[in-house]
């Protein structure tokens, strides 16, 4: 038996749409422009502290000595 380990999946399809649907019922048309840009911002904050915690472990780790 072929059993996926997750129920639910990434949605496909009609998922999509649905959701789209719904996200426009909810927020409205005028306002999805300004959260699609809040979220887009709010991703690339996030990348950037992703990319600088990185840079701060790569310095920590080259700064430390090896330990026999």
């Amino acid at each position: 038996m072929n059993t996926p380990i997750l129920a639910f999946g990434i949605p496909q399809g009609p998922e999509m749409i649905f959701i789209f649907i719904l996200i426009l019922l909810l927020f409205g048309a005028k306002k999805l422009p300004k959260l699609a840009r809040s979220v887009g911002e709010s991703m690339g904050e996030f990348k950037k502290a992703k990319i600088q915690m990185d840079n701060e472990i790569k310095d920590v780790m080259a700064d430390e000595p090896e330990k026999p």
